[in-house]
């Protein structure tokens, strides 16, 4: 019987499937002020071309290690990599990562329930590198943390702590480590999402713009989609495959965004004749706009030189290495809460912390029992 439903599961599949026309970049937004059509001329190849342009690469990564309905702990992580090219850059003054606790407690005022943030850095040279708590602080019904109708869960806003990290630490980057021309890569799109974050993004872009450094970002995935209900992603892979673009590799210009919590102009880009992948790249908008497409050339050929590792043709080696010392491993969290649960049992606190743990936990207990 299981076998008979996964048929028909997939046969439902194939018929929705890439049966449509490809359409043309959606975006419901108004905000978006132009989208561009799928066009075999739109297709730029990206040609090699020498750059002494330092490409700076940011990610950062996040995981709880102890939590409850009330209050949520976690483990965060920011990292920065530099390349030239294929070569890395190791002369720097700022430390290339950046560990922090951030510990997200809910509280009652005015009547309405807020979560408010603390974030704890593991070194004191972290400290000036980290948001501003003051900017940490949500309503649990603010509508850019909730999810859908219900309120935000308190592991979500901890988890906001890295993010405003990530831009806070690309200003200090711009700010002490890069100079003109060289190239910001953030991991993810450009767009600011939760109440306050754009403050941190003005401030890069202002000291970016001061510098004339450039601020791009690369997502590792898309949700974008096209007019006919297709992912944009796979109907522009189709589009290339269907139409032989010839380039080993290629930028396609899809949307131009005009926002205060998003200023980007947005590319789908194919960085190796190797890459099983395509990815959605942003320039920030203001930058963009006066840059010459020599420039932008130069900028993608670079991206494709660094995108050039056998572990993920196509996908810019200064990313992976980001990726990898930006995550917090589970080995890491599971070290990191035996510390604080030894620490809360020294301290004689563990009765009041395990009555709020245990609203949460039966579920894993369950978990245990069933193997």
């Amino acid at each position: 019987m299981t076998v008979e439903a996964m048929g028909k599961l997939i046969a439902t599949l194939d018929r929705n499937i890439e049966e449509r026309d490809l359409g043309k970049p959606f975006f419901r937004d108004p905000r978006y002020s132009r989208s561009f059509p799928f066009s075999k001329e739109r297709f730029r190849p990206i040609t090699p071309t020498d750059s002494d342009r330092m490409f700076v690469f940011v990610d950062g990564g996040n995981q709880e290690i102890l939590g409850a309905p009330n209050f949520s702990v976690q483990m965060n992580r920011v990292y920065f990599s530099a390349f030239k090219g294929q070569k890395r850059i190791l002369d720097n003054s700022l430390p290339d990562r950046i560990d922090f606790f951030s510990a997200v407690h809910s509280c009652f005022r005015k009547g309405k329930l807020f979560y408010d943030t603390s974030v704890v850095p593991l070194a004191s040279e972290f400290e000036d590198l980290l948001p501003d708590e003051a900017d940490l602080s949500f309503d649990s019904f603010d509508r850019t943390v909730m999810v859908g109708l219900q309120r935000a869960d308190v592991s979500r806003i901890a988890g906001i702590a890295r993010k405003f990290a990530e831009w806070e630490y690309a200003f200090h980057l711009v700010q002490k480590e890069m100079e003109k021309g060289d190239v910001l890569v953030l991991d993810g799109t450009l767009q600011t999402t939760y109440t306050n974050e754009f403050r941190y993004a003005k401030k890069l872009y202002q000291a970016a713009k001061a510098k004339n450094v450039i601020v791009t970002g690369l997502s590792k995935t898309s949700r974008l989609f096209t007019t006919t209900g297709l992912s944009l992603l796979g109907a522009v892979s189709k589009f290339a495959s269907d139409h032989e673009i010839p380039y080993n590799a290629w930028a396609l210009p899809v949307a131009e965004v005009t926002s205060t919590d998003h200023n980007a102009f947005i590319f789908v880009v194919k960085l190796s004749d190797m890459a099983n992948h395509i990815f959605r790249f942003e320039i920030y908008r203001e930058q963009y706009k006066n840059m010459k497409s020599e420039i932008v050339n130069e900028i993608l050929s670079q991206l494709a030189e660094n995108a050039r590792d056998v572990s993920f043709p196509g996908y810019p080696y200064g990313l992976i290495n980001a990726d990898r010392f930006a995550r917090v491993s589970g080995e890491d969290a599971e070290g990191y809460q035996v510390l604080l649960l030894s620490e809360i049992s020294k301290k004689g606190r563990w009765p009041k912390f395990a009555r709020h743990i245990r609203a949460t936990d039966a579920h894993n207990i369950l978990n245990m029992l069933m193997g």
